[in-house]
């Protein structure tokens, strides 16, 4: 984590930020309803489906758009697991590089996974780094536009902060972190760390599928295109922001 260095974690939060504000600016744009807006954005600039499930109850969106949006996460990041690879070996992106790229530009955690593991190992690694990252800001932003949507009334006052919080954080970042920790420290023998990799590549295999078979494209033609064109257009945009500040940042020796 110390190796990813500062200014990939800066590059984390400028990415969210403008991520943020872009998918709005386009949902205004194209006039779709603002709860809807929110969910797109924060399933774009956070981490896909899991961010939108998150934030659903706690902006008292329609399951209706909750739908909409996570069909458009879906299908958009799926699209990214054979654009991406071709796109960074085109450029001869480095392993580092392009990990972080897809661990920036990637909405679900699965899919990122995906795509830096179709690059290489050791880009895998990076991208799943890169998008833990990103998954452990959930409960902040998920609090920002719950404050922001009861302060409208459109939405339940939250009390407890550090208890929303606690409920909304992934816990999956927790075991991430307590097993990166027993690996650094030389917990597991050498046979042990092999033993769980082999295990994780198994579970991703899993979940890749997981993946694919919440994929409905045939709701989600009947959802309407505007959704689906905002989400595009924001991804492509998302895409094309980090993969210039990760390519600019790679031409420094302490990306």
């Amino acid at each position: 984590m110390l190796h990813l260095g500062g200014i990939s974690l800066f590059l984390v939060a400028i990415a969210i930020s403008l991520s943020l504000t872009f998918m709005h600016l386009l949902g205004r744009a194209f006039k779709l309803k603002p709860k809807l807006t929110s969910l797109l954005a924060v399933g774009s600039s956070i981490c896909g489906v899991s961010a939108i499930i998150a934030a659903k109850p706690s902006i008292d969106a329609d399951d209706e758009d909750a739908s909409y949006a996570i069909a458009a996460i879906l299908a958009l990041g799926a699209i990214s697991l054979f654009t991406f690879p071709l796109i960074g070996h085109s450029l001869h992106l480095s392993d580092k590089a392009y990990g972080l790229w897809a661990g920036l530009a990637v909405d679900n955690t699965a899919e990122a996974t995906a795509a830096g593991a179709l690059y290489s190992d050791a880009a895998g690694k990076v991208a799943v780094l890169a998008k833990t990252t990103r998954n452990a800001l959930i409960g902040f932003v998920v609090l920002g536009y719950s404050l922001y949507w009861s302060s409208r009334g459109q939405a339940q006052a939250i009390g407890d902060k550090a208890s929303f919080l606690w409920r909304k954080f992934p816990k999956f970042v927790l075991g991430f972190l307590l097993i990166s920790v027993l690996a650094t420290l030389s917990f597991f023998t050498k046979s042990q760390l092999s033993s769980l990799a082999n295990l994780s590549r198994w579970a991703f295999l899993l979940t890749f599928a997981g993946v694919g078979l919440r994929t409905n494209l045939r709701e989600l033609g009947k959802q309407g295109w505007k959704p689906f064109a905002v989400g595009a257009i924001g991804e492509v945009f998302i895409a094309l922001l980090t993969l210039g500040l990760v390519y600019g940042a790679d031409r420094y020796p302490h990306l």
